[in-house]
């Protein structure tokens, strides 16, 4: 693999925000997400990920709607979602807006039923009774096999489609370690002619950074939900952290998050998993070096809702917008130079205090912009640390927008799961 790929500039500073159509409205169309584009503008948010929007197969379909992962027809659309039509109306104003467009994109496996079991049969892996097989346990799909050259040029023909139609910007690319690593780099070598693209890769595996911009840091999310129900330590999660830049490319895009589709509808919302500590760790996720962070749908709601996968079950809105301001300040923060993620010329600094069993702290830095991080992971009162060696004078809260008076040397208190951010 020669060619080193170049992640995309507006990445660096950007998050993402997971679009789950299904759950999302009460009609849970493309057409009535579209009306949230202005809303979620306001909020700051540039990066869309919308969860496949391919037709689902009908045989052997999980309960009524079935799985948006168990795809029919790759260059088609859910009639659930609406039309072709739709779809491009929803992109072409999420780009007027200034959005940057993904779609979940899943290689490894296709429905049951997806047209290639007729058109090419030779595409799919089998048994040893030469039968469809599928390795993982998802009873709803069956595998790819990409021992045969040939479908690789059927996938990354119908990757080009929705490139070439729809002007999409990438791709979040569903268990992408199952798939050759080989393959990707002929899918981003042959899509990229067209024009430069984003590449999540839903894997740990740091050898995939070859192709993918990003991958995902499942062991961090795993971490701070033991560290909230006392199975772990700050010990252990900054060894998580920091085990990142020893195992990964140097300024390797991580993808951070204290929810997605996969831990909301299967382990719950991250009240659930993370309660009281919840926001504190998305400001972690949003803060720490190299992040990618992620937002999934109807956390501004603080949406508690364990939202059923296979069934129509809408986000719930009943406390209203509640966190627009919190995601609004962090997304805000995200636009600050020492923030930018992959950036080699952003420095980042971890501060030692006295109290390291509970807080996490850092500072990042370019140029003359700094960034402070103080985070209580505990539920310990008056949790102290003197401050490090900034550079000194005035910085502005990320949340309060107030202005403070900062000076190496000065003590702050930090009560249960409190987080500051000053910026300057």
């Amino acid at each position: 693999m020669p060619k080193n790929f170049v992640v995309a500039d507006w990445a660096k500073t950007s998050a993402i925000y997971e679009v789950n159509i299904r759950q999302y409205t009460p009609e849970g169309t493309f057409a009535a997400f579209e009306k949230e584009l202005p809303r979620l503008k306001a909020m700051g948010v540039q990066t869309l990920w919308f969860m496949p929007i391919t037709p689902i197969g009908k045989e052997k379909r999980k309960d009524r709607l079935g799985s948006y992962y168990a795809c029919s027809d790759y260059t088609f659309i859910n009639p659930e979602f609406g039309s072709l039509k739709d779809f491009k109306s929803l992109v072409d104003k999420a780009h007027l807006l200034g959005f940057k467009v993904l779609i979940d994109w899943i290689a490894n496996h296709t429905a049951w039923d997806h047209r290639w079991t007729v058109e090419h049969p030779d595409f799919y892996a089998r048994d040893e009774n030469e039968n469809f097989t599928e390795r993982n346990g998802w009873d709803d799909v069956i595998d790819l096999d990409y021992t045969n050259k040939a479908l690789w040029k059927a996938m990354i023909k119908a990757m080009q489609y929705w490139v070439d139609v729809f002007d999409i910007d990438g791709f979040r690319c569903d268990m992408a370690h199952l798939v050759p690593l080989d393959f990707w780099y002929q899918a981003r070598l042959h899509l990229e002619k067209t024009k430069k693209l984003f590449w999540l890769a839903e894997c740990e595996v740091p050898a995939y950074h070859a192709v993918f911009d990003a991958t995902y840091a499942w062991q961090l999310l795993h971490t701070m939900e033991d560290l909230y129900k006392g199975r772990s330590s700050t010990y252990e999660l900054k060894n998580v952290l920091n085990s990142h830049e020893s195992q990964f490319p140097a300024n390797a895009l991580r993808l951070y998050f204290t929810s997605n589709h996969d831990e909301n509808s299967h382990s719950g919302s991250e009240y659930e998993r993370l309660g009281k500590g919840a926001l504190a760790f998305a400001v972690l996720c949003f803060t720490w070096k190299n992040s990618l962070p992620l937002i999934y749908t109807g956390q501004e709601f603080a949406n508690t809702k364990q939202l059923l996968f296979f069934e129509k079950d809408e986000i719930d809105r009943s406390g209203g917008n509640k966190l627009h301001y919190f995601y609004q300040s962090l997304l805000q923060l995200r636009t600050n130079p020492a923030m930018a993620s992959g950036d080699p010329s952003v420095s980042f600094t971890e501060i030692t205090t006295a109290n390291e069993d509970k807080l996490i702290a850092f500072v990042r830095r370019k140029g003359e912009h700094e960034v402070f991080v103080a985070i209580n992971l505990s539920p310990a009162p008056k949790a102290k640390m003197i401050l490090p060696d900034l550079e000194g004078g005035k910085y502005i809260s990320a949340f309060t927008g107030l202005s403070f008076n900062l000076f190496a040397g000065e003590t702050i208190e930090l009560q249960p799961w409190e987080y500051l951010v000053f910026a300057r």
